[in-house]
């Protein structure tokens, strides 16, 4: 089960991929982890991502689809896996797909951009873990502190306000088109594309998900 995560900061996707690694036991690949990995393995790809950082540039795209290709096929793969905030762009997406990296879910999570600031603002973090959670949407146990380790949460300096603004344009132009383009790909047959209304209750999401998923 490969699946792709679409939709803005905040949207709701890392509280949902939470459930969906728990649920099919597949892992969930970020490209900042895998980047922040590679490096610190000192691997092959690591050492030339090191490199374009440590030069202020950015990492180029065939690289990340490189250690993209080479995370999958590590044994916890062997069941599928998540991807969250990759492909990014249009660009990214074609790479993907000429790489063989084939995916077969494609879930957009659907939410206005008003509602999003909102939720960002009340965004809480475990550190440690990357578990999310919400002062109104989805409340730890006991206030700012982590359900299973009893840690302190902290604010991420992304979710404040005026970056999370920023962030919904560089979404709306950049990475948006991609909605366009696996609903597409799925009229094609090579993925199913499935709209989710992000707005509702996280249980009612979590509901339609294994419903999706099966």
């Amino acid at each position: 089960m490969r699946i792709i995560l679409l939709g803005a900061p905040g949207a709701g996707k890392g509280t949902q991929a939470q459930f969906i690694m728990q649920q099919y036991g597949i892992p969930q690949i970020s490209t900042g982890d895998m980047l922040r990995a590679a490096v610190k393995a000192s691997t092959p790809l690591g050492l030339q991502a090191k490199e374009l950082m440590d030069a202020g540039k950015l990492v180029t795209d065939e690289l990340v689809i490189a250690l993209v290709k080479e995370r999958i096929t590590q044994e916890d793969c062997k069941n599928g896996f998540l991807l969250d905030g990759f492909p990014r762009t249009v660009p990214q997406a074609d790479a993907m797909k000429a790489a063989g990296i084939n995916v077969d879910y494609v879930l957009e999570f659907d939410v206005p951009d008003e509602v999003i600031i909102d939720r960002m603002s009340g965004r809480r973090v475990h550190t440690g873990s990357g578990r999310v959670y919400h002062i109104k949407y989805n409340p730890p146990k006991v206030e700012n502190i982590d359900d299973i380790t009893g840690e302190a949460l902290t604010i991420r300096k992304d979710d404040a306000q005026e970056i999370v603004s920023k962030r919904l344009v560089e979404y709306h132009q950049l990475t948006k088109p991609l909605i366009s383009y696996y609903q597409n790909e799925a009229k094609l047959g090579n993925t199913k594309y499935f709209r989710i209304e992000g707005t509702k209750p996280v249980a009612v999401v979590t509901k339609e998900l294994l419903a999706i998923l099966g």
